[in-house]
Formats: structure tokens, C-alpha cells, sequence
């Protein structure tokens, strides 16, 4: 591997997406502050271009790219909001794009994928191996793989965000990030501890989806089965190498939460903020409600990560069914 980034490249990745990402706005919630005793300030990526964060690291890392490697095009594998980046990404640079869905993948993410003008293969998350399906056809097509999360340009992209939300709020005492693959939690946790570094930083991931949590307690990666959680975007197995390195040296801890949990986030964003939030972009608030008790006046950073969820999937999490 080699040397790991820094934050002088997530400084660097902010002046790539300059024009291009928008700086999603923070957000306040009285109630929330109410309720849980400490001051929230919630950096809404689901108002991010294609929804959600993940556009900060597929356009830092694509507008890298070299003459030979931006006609040959690009190609990822994702659940859907990383498919979605990379396909916009690439249509603003003007080069193709190949990106491996899972068959269940919601249909507004396919849908909005392809409208992006991407191509889509599918494939069964639960049988295939969706790492060597797609490092076979990069080869064949000669596109150049960028990896959902375990990409130096990639995860000091999604590190922008919590880099804009310090400058805006000032310092924090506490920041609750999603963890799936660890991009979004290792890039906020390099601009967390350049701007605000008594900050604690928590990765909050389902707790079907536990390898994070597993693999700090352990020193080491490890492996799991794909979760069943409807967490679609954190349903990975396992971190890593450069996100496990820079989680396990700058994040104080990996908690986690159940499916109903998030619906109860989801349900207060809808109810009280009016914002529909993705169960994924759930995770953060949801942990950080959990640890409620700990933060009695504290200043409380949350990542909301994104919103891309099918409409009637949504309406059916939020009634109970």
C-alpha cells in the first residue's frame, strides 16, 4: 500500500470539485436539540449532486484521470449511490462508464444510473463476487476501476464534506459518521482531526453489518457475509486497506444500530426536519441518538449521507410494513 492521504489532499479534492460538488447545506433542528440534550448540526448530503456524497469522491477521482484513461472510461461496482456518482462523473468529463449493480439494487438507483448514461451490468450480490466480476472486465475493456471506498482519491473526496461542515460550525466535540466500506468515516476523520481535533469521531454502521466494529476491536480486516439490513449502502463485508489504516488510527470508536433504529431517524427527518433520508443516511443520527446520554451539551456533528431511496420502499419503512 502505499503511503496513506492526508489532509492537504482532501484540501486539494476541494478545489477539484469547486463549481462542480455542491456545498450541501447544515442544518438545525430545535427539536432534536430538545430532545437529546445537545446542539445537532446535520451536513445534508442528500442534497449533494445524484443525492448523496458519494459525487465528491467519484468526480475527485475521475477528473485525475490521464487522455488515454478518460477515453477508455471508468467502471465501479456498487449497491447504487456509488454507481450514480461515478456515472454523473464521468458524463460531466465526457467519458463512458461501466458500473456492476446487484440485482436488487432499488429501482430508482438503477433507474437514475442509467439515466446518467452509464452502462449497468447485474449481478447476485449472495452467489457472485462482484470484486473479481468487475477487475475481469476492466481488463477486457481496458477501463480504468475506481473502487467504491478504498481509493486515496476517492475517500479524501468524501472527506470534503465534514471539511466544509467544521468551517461553517467551528469546532466540534463529537462527529457520527455511516460506515460501510469506510471511505466517507476515514476522509471526515482526516478533516476532523486537521479542523477540530478534540473532536471525537464515531463510524456507526447495522448492526447485521458489524465488520468495522469487528475489525477495530481485532487490529485487523475482517471478512463477513453480506448483511441483510436495509442499510443497502453499508451492506459490504469488509474495510478497506487504506480506510481500515486511516479509521484505526484517527476514529475513537465503531458503534452500531438496528434496522428499526433507522426508521426511526428516517421518521424524524421526515417528520420534523421534512428531508427524506435514505435508510443508509440514517445510520449517523441514529447512533448518535444512542449515545444521548453521553452528550448532555455537546456540539454534535452528523452526516446525513444521502436520500436515494425508491419511493414506495420508503413510504413502506416509515408506515411500519
Amino acid at each position: 500500500m502505499t503511503a496513506l492521504p492526508t489532509y492537504d489532499d482532501v484540501v486539494a479534492a476541494a478545489a477539484r470539485l469547486e463549481g462542480h460538488a455542491h456545498r450541501t447545506p447544515v442544518l438545525r433542528s430545535a427539536t432534536a436539540d430538545a430532545r437529546w440534550g445537545a446542539q445537532f448540526f446535520f451536513k445534508c448530503e442528500n442534497f449533494q449532486r445524484m443525492g448523496a456524497f458519494k459525487f465528491r469522491g467519484a468526480f475527485n477521482a475521475l477528473s485525475r484521470f490521464d487522455a488515454a484513461q478518460r477515453q477508455a472510461g471508468a467502471i465501479a461496482f456498487s449497491s447504487g449511490n456509488h454507481a450514480q456518482a461515478v456515472a454523473l462523473s464521468a458524463r460531466l468529463l465526457g467519458m463512458p462508464a461501466l458500473i456492476l449493480m446487484p440485482q436488487d439494487a432499488p429501482a430508482a438507483k438503477l433507474a437514475a444510473t442509467r439515466g446518467y448514461g452509464a452502462e449497468v451490468v447485474l449481478y447476485d450480490r449472495f452467489t457472485e463476487d462482484r470484486e473479481a466480476l468487475t477487475k475481469r472486465l476492466a481488463a477486457e475493456r481496458g477501463m480504468t476501476l475506481i473502487p467504491p471506498y478504498d481509493h486515496p482519491d476517492v475517500l479524501t473526496g468524501q472527506g470534503t464534506a465534514v471539511k466544509e461542515l467544521i468551517e461553517e460550525t467551528g469546532p466540534l466535540d463529537a462527529l457520527y459518521v455511516c460506515l460501510g466500506g469506510g471511505g466517507l468515516l476515514s476522509g471526515s476523520a482526516l478533516s476532523a482531526r486537521a479542523l477540530s481535533p478534540d473532536c471525537k469521531v464515531y463510524g456507526i454502521e447495522p448492526e447485521a453489518g458489524n465488520d468495522g466494529q469487528q475489525s477495530l476491536r481485532a487490529g485487523r480486516i475482517v471478512h463477513i457475509e453480506t448483511p441483510r439490513t436495509i442499510a443497502d449502502g453499508a451492506q459490504t463485508q469488509h474495510l478497506g486497506e487504506h480506510t481500515f489504516a486511516i479509521i484505526r488510527r484517527d476514529v475513537d470508536d465503531i458503534r452500531t444500530v438496528s434496522d428499526a433504529q433507522l426508521v426511526d431517524a428516517m421518521r424524524f427527518f421526515a417528520e420534523r426536519m421534512k428531508i427524506v433520508v435514505e435508510p443508509t443516511g440514517g445510520l449517523a443520527f441514529a447512533g448518535a441518538c444512542q449515545d444521548a446520554a453521553t452528550l448532555p451539551g455537546a456540539r454534535v456533528g452528523v452526516i446525513v449521507s444521502g436520500g436515494n431511496v425508491d419511493l414506495a420502499r420508503y413510504a413502506a419503512l416509515l408506515a411500519g410494513e
